[in-house]
């Protein structure tokens, strides 16, 4: 059933994405402005078509990858004013059209503002619509991860793999199919952890459940699964007891603070973004507690190079209280309870190939969510993993995997060679 209201919205105009309204001439002040802002952001390899259909800024240095089409005067001003929030929502509602590769014209503004040397006066214009990301206290949680996840299990069983991994998958070999290349990513995390059978792992944070799944099913440990998803849980525990698997794991419906018991491995994939880096040494605090003299734990994340707050178009439409870490920020978890970390991997490409993946499947299904949602919703999620994409691409984002271990424990591997073996 078509839904009545679409939950991206929040007062964002949706505009049927045919009209083009404007055909008032182009202000002289229009073009100049606009071309101060593209040398100001580092002169992308793009073109700008304005509303009397005709190219206003093409960069100086490279052949453009694709063009941005503007429908109207108020679209630009707009954009103008808060780029981070107007472009996506400009996007979404038909008022401004790439021609071209979607992937490649945003790879090309984050390649631009990644290499740009000198940012001048003017760089705070550029960060203009950032925002602090909403709290995630206990309650607030809740609501951020029910705007993006609770959108409904059909919507996200369109275009993920048959275990729903909702995270960066591992591509040993390009070519394999993502359901082999989300299987490998779990394998790859069992071998830095060194599970052995009959241990016990908690998971902060499980999504669908393929994780506990997966370490059950293939390294006979015992699994305790917390996430504050309904609707994620109820998916997980179906699957489990479908499965034979509900005597192995146990998914709890609760935030990560509340964990109970010690456990072997303290094991997180995907759910630090959603911390809040005010809560770090709390997360920190909570693996202390849990985890055994004997222990050892791996956080998987989205990271950062450089500190930045999230676009207000990311906080408010698709991804609210989200702030990827950078690495120094993700010590404030080690340093206080004194946990050593052994391993740092950076798996940024294969982030970027996994959303190639769900982009393609959600291309394919793109009439299907279509029925579920509206057009709003379908353009704006396009748009959100074509961003994702091109972000990994470009390394405005990261993906690391931490390893770490209580201090003074000599019993982990001394070469990644384990991690390889067949």
């Amino acid at each position: 059933m078509k839904s009545d209201k679409n939950p991206l919205s929040n007062g964002a105009a949706s505009v049927d994405r045919g009209v083009w309204t404007d055909t008032d001439s182009v202000w002289p002040i229009e073009t100049w402005l606009f071309n101060r802002f593209m040398q100001l952001i580092g002169e992308p390899a793009i073109s700008v078509v304005f509303w009397d259909d005709r190219e206003h800024y093409r960069c100086p240095r490279a052949n453009p990858v694709a063009r941005m089409r503007f429908a109207d005067r108020s679209t630009f001003w707009r954009l103008f004013a808060n780029p981070n929030l107007e472009f996506g929502d400009g996007y979404s509602s038909g008022r401004i059209r790439i021609e071209g590769d979607l992937v490649a014209f945003i790879e090309a503004l984050y390649e631009a503002k990644i290499k740009r040397t000198r940012p001048g006066v003017l760089q705070q214009f550029v960060k203009r619509g950032f925002v602090r990301p909403r709290r995630n206290s206990l309650t607030g949680s809740r609501d951020n991860i029910h705007h993006h996840y609770d959108l409904g299990n059909d919507f996200y069983r369109l275009w993920l793999d048959e275990e729903m991994a909702y995270t960066c998958a591992y591509f040993a070999d390009p070519s394999v199919t993502l359901e082999q290349a989300q299987a490998a990513k779990l394998d790859h995390i069992a071998r830095k952890l060194q599970l052995r059978p009959g241990e016990e792992v908690v998971e902060a944070g499980c999504g669908w459940g393929g994780l506990a799944r997966h370490f059950a099913r293939r390294y006979g440990v015992r699994v305790r699964a917390y996430n504050i998803s309904p609707s994620q849980i109820a998916y997980a525990r179906e699957r489990a007891k479908a499965e034979g698997l509900a005597d192995r794991i146990d998914y709890i419906e609760d935030d990560y603070r509340n964990i109970q018991g010690t456990y072997d491995a303290f094991v997180s994939v995907g759910m630090l973004e959603h911390v809040g880096a005010e809560h770090y040494a709390t997360l920190g605090q909570v693996v202390d507690r849990v985890l055994k003299e004997d222990g050892r734990g791996l956080i998987h994340s989205i990271g950062q190079i450089r500190p930045e707050p999230p676009s207000a178009w990311n906080e408010r439409r698709i991804f609210p209280g989200a702030n990827p870490p950078t690495l120094r920020r993700m010590m404030d978890i080690f340093e206080g309870p004194g946990l050593s970390v052994v391993d740092v991997e950076n798996i940024r490409l294969h982030y970027a190939k996994t959303i190639e993946h769900w982009l393609a499947r959600y291309e394919k299904h793109e009439a299907e969510v279509r029925e579920i949602f509206d057009d709003f919703f379908v353009r704006a999620w396009r748009l959100y993993l074509a961003a994702s994409i091109a972000s990994f691409r470009a390394g405005a984002l990261e993906l690391y995997q931490v390893l770490f271990s209580r201090p003074g424990k000599n019993d982990m591997a001394w070469t990644r060679a384990h991690l390889y073996w067949d």
